[in-house]
């Protein structure tokens, strides 16, 4: 139980309360509630606010959702939903304008540890999708169909891997002759043709893996079709903060932010970079890879 504790701590908590900044009475939105652990500080921070808490994946939501809305009663709400989606569910469900939001991009601790495919330490289905009630398409259909020319597209391109190309070589070879069903049977490929590093110590298929996850779920995609919508869904002078956990979606970050401060639709609060504090570095080895960014909403 401790372990399963570890795996679900927040990152960053006291730097989200900082920019998000809850006002008594305001109404916030994190749209990656999780196991709901910002959720709770933001509710704790100022008792009087309310949170939409919303998260595509059912299994988490309805695990950890009603011990907090048992908690927090009608100062918490529940919605299942994809962020990339904001558009739709703002009228389906009817999101009013809010005070500020909250976006973590960074994959749960949870899914890692307990869903199948996320991990290369856990022999399992190469499955990978965040919400499979929306995706149907998995980690080991796309190593099946797709050409070598794309598989070598997606490790470059998406998990920043330098052996791109002899990794799809094997695979293919691999797949003529058997299918390539779990995450051990990707990670002994890859091992095979990645040369051990003297320097890095993460697992050689991290990269690949990575890679396919955000290829699985459509990660960068949905982070590009969230921003303009959450943009207009928040009240002048309200927070919209972002963490992200590695360079792709940093930059999605970076440049949009920049592009709306230029348009001076937003003032941008975090110059640079905001990172986990050595004290939170210690506690916490998810927050390693946090980065977060701010701005506030502007009067146009």
């Amino acid at each position: 139980m401790e372990e399963s504790k570890f795996y679900h701590k927040p990152v960053l908590v006291s730097e989200v309360l900082q920019y998000l900044d809850p006002k008594p009475g305001g109404v916030y939105l994190d749209v990656t509630f999780g196991s709901g652990g910002h959720t709770r500080a933001i509710l704790e921070k100022e008792p009087t606010c309310k949170v939409i808490a919303m998260d595509w994946d059912s299994v988490v939501l309805d695990k950890y959702g009603p011990p907090l809305q048992e908690l927090f009663t009608d100062r918490l709400r529940l919605v299942w939903g994809n962020f990339s989606l904001l558009y739709k569910l703002i009228k389906s469900e009817k999101i009013p304008m809010v005070d500020g939001i909250l976006a973590d991009f960074g994959t749960s601790q949870i899914q890692i540890t307990e869903r199948a495919g996320f991990s290369m330490f856990r022999d399992t289905p190469l499955d990978m999708r965040m919400s499979p009630s929306h995706q149907k398409i998995t980690a080991e259909i796309v190593l099946r169909d797709s050409s070598e020319k794309k598989l070598v597209e997606i490790f470059s391109s998406l998990g920043e891997e330098r052996y791109s190309r002899k990794i799809a070589y094997a695979i293919v070879q691999a797949r003529s002759a058997r299918r390539i069903r779990t995450t051990k049977d990707l990670a002994d490929i890859i091992e095979k043709v990645v040369p051990k590093s003297k320097t890095e110590k993460i697992h050689p298929a991290t990269r690949v893996f990575q890679a396919l996850r955000i290829f699985v779920n459509k990660e960068l995609e949905n982070i590009e079709s969230f921003f303009p919508v959450a943009l207009k869904l928040i009240k002048p002078s309200g927070k919209l903060v972002c963490i992200s956990f590695h360079s792709l979606e940093d930059r999605i970050v970076k440049d949009f932010f920049k592009d709306k401060a230029t348009e001076r639709v937003v003032k941008i609060l975090t110059p640079k970079v905001v990172t986990a504090t050595e004290e939170e570095l210690f506690a916490n080895r998810a927050s390693r890879s946090a980065k977060l960014r701010a701005v506030e909403i502007l009067e146009v």
